[in-house]
């Protein structure tokens, strides 16, 4: 049952959504912020043994972390900033990440064709060799020159580009990479709430004391801690200002990157990286099947980070970038779905959004005589797992040293299969679930990895699903994600848990938020009798 109880160090911690009055405890670390910055560090935090608290205002990924661009990729335009160190360490990931999670991080390959009167050939081959050398590739493929007259990746392409490179990549399910890394911390102990916002913090000499609002009920509960990680993405200024009570706060810049999602453009498995005139970059990735992702575009940001959405322009700007090099131009009445995220970049005073340094800061307020507080500035999805490596490091400088890092080896829920094993694991989910087709199969593993056998559970005929809201998608895995994934909303489970969203019609959309509604309203009445 989701809404469970755990005994642990004397205390019982509620791992549901609601507030219910738990028995008091000090916790070791309280965590602002359900992105993948604070769900991997409170992770790596309770898998060392400190008592962790976690809580987020809205769903897990509702912010910046359900808007990327979905890679975990070294970055190949930071180095003309020189963000070597950056570079390296997103690279050296790459393999560390897609063996933690094979069910939703896999190898993708780039196309980059070569633009005359853009960045020349030999700096492209420069930057490669650098890409393929300093980050400790081992399985991933090496880069290779291709012969645009002949290659199949030219076929949806203007005959413009007679030669590109191909290189490696990784691609990544973001959200539900959110999603367990929240699911994996719980698992291992800690309280992760989310529809949960922190209203007001204050220190004394020892500990935090910390004023929840549940945003389904309204109730209010007081939490402690030793420690606080403010990991509120592009609201980590508002959480000083606003919560933790200081006079001014300007560290992040934040800037606004949005994608347009239109109809398959090409069968090519391959993603391409395109230059532009005005030296940025976009790419077009193959996306979810049936759909093309184009994206991003870098501008500064100044409103409530909560309302950001496309612009005309930048639905215009992606359009005539991608145009570029199709042959079949993308128009706006080809697009499907938009979506936008906000980066809270540090403010390293760069001039150009794009040229803002994508590299993570870490500060410690440390009042004397006070309780301590941690501050996240910046990162990239990539670099996540070290991300809470170094945290844990500052963390522990105060809290003092507890168990040794382990997530380099820590596989995620479903990911418990060799990194190269994927289609081997399919054919077994397919042989002990024949009743699926093969797409549902396929989807449900790529979703849910291992973990689709506890979704399916003993079903022997689709029937035994349950409802059917559209497409695939039945009732079976919507409780799975109410039970398991914190999925409140049918927007949790259509956008983020799923993408389901781009496959149902409105009404079939509506059915399943009162279908949610009502299973939620049951299971937390359940919880509090």
């Amino acid at each position: 049952m989701y809404v469970s109880q755990l005994r642990t160090n004397g205390a019982l911690r509620n791992h549901g959504w609601g507030l219910l009055g738990l028995a008091e405890q000090i916790y070791d670390i309280f965590v602002i912020g359900g992105g993948i910055n604070g769900c991997g560090i409170a992770r790596d935090a309770v898998g060392r043994g400190f008592s962790v608290f976690l809580a987020e205002m809205n769903d897990l990924a509702s912010g910046t972390s359900s808007g990327s661009t979905k890679l975990i990729h070294g970055g190949l335009r930071y180095l003309e900033y020189y963000e070597f160190r950056l570079v390296r360490e997103s690279l050296m990931e790459r393999e560390v990440l897609w063996a933690n999670a094979p069910h939703i991080i896999w190898p993708m390959r780039f196309v980059l064709p070569h633009h005359a009167g853009l960045r020349p050939a030999w700096l492209l081959r420069l930057g490669l060799f650098l890409y393929d050398h300093i980050g400790g590739r081992k399985k991933l493929p090496a880069t290779r020159t291709l012969d645009m007259t002949r290659d199949p990746a030219a076929k949806p392409l203007k005959s413009l580009y007679t030669r590109a490179f191909e290189y490696s990549d990784c691609w990544v399910n973001d959200a539900r990479f959110v999603a367990l890394n929240a699911r994996d911390a719980a698992d291992r102990g800690a309280v992760v709430r989310t529809r949960t916002r922190v209203v007001s913090a204050r220190r004394d000499a020892e500990t935090w004391t910390l004023t929840l609002k549940d945003g389904l009920t309204g109730e209010t509960e007081e939490v402690r801690a030793r420690l606080v990680v403010n990991a509120a993405g592009p609201w980590v200024d508002e959480v000083l200002t606003g919560v933790v009570g200081a006079n001014d706060a300007h560290n992040v810049r934040l800037v606004q990157g949005s994608h347009i999602v239109v109809r398959k453009k090409f069968d090519d498995p391959r993603a391409y990286f395109f230059q532009n005139t005005d030296g940025r970059i976009i790419f077009a990735i193959p996306y979810e099947q049936d759909f093309t992702l184009i994206g991003t575009t870098d501008q500064d940001y100044h409103g409530n980070p909560a309302e950001v959405k496309i612009s005309d322009a930048e639905i215009d700007y992606l359009c005539a970038a991608a145009s570029e090099y199709f042959v079949e131009p993308v128009k706006r009445e080809h697009v499907v779905w938009t979506y936008s995220g906000v980066r809270p970049l540090y403010d390293d005073g760069a001039s150009k959004a794009q040229e803002a340094t994508r590299d993570y800061v870490l500060k410690a307020d440390a009042v004397e005589g006070k309780a301590p507080l941690l501050n996240i500035f910046g990162g990239k999805i990539t670099t996540y797992r070290r991300l809470s490596e170094h945290m844990l490091e500052k963390i522990e400088a105060f809290l003092g040293k507890r168990g040794q890092p382990w997530t380099a080896a820590g596989k995620l829920p479903g990911g418990d299969f060799a990194a190269t094993a994927f289609d081997a694991e399919l054919q077994k989910l397919k042989t002990d679930y024949p009743f699926l087709d093969a797409a549902h199969a396929r989807r449900l593993f790529r979703l849910y990895g291992t973990k689709a056998r506890t979704l399916l559970g003993k079903a022997t005929s689709i029937e035994d699903l349950g409802k059917n809201f559209g497409s695939d998608l039945y009732e079976a895995e919507v409780r799975y994600q109410i039970a398991h994934e914190w999925a409140v909303t049918a927007q949790d489970v259509l956008w983020r848990r799923t993408k389901k969203g781009l496959h149902l019609t409105a009404d079939e959309a509506a059915a399943l938020d009162r279908f949610m509604e009502d299973a939620v309203d049951r299971r937390r009445r359940l919880a509090a009798e």
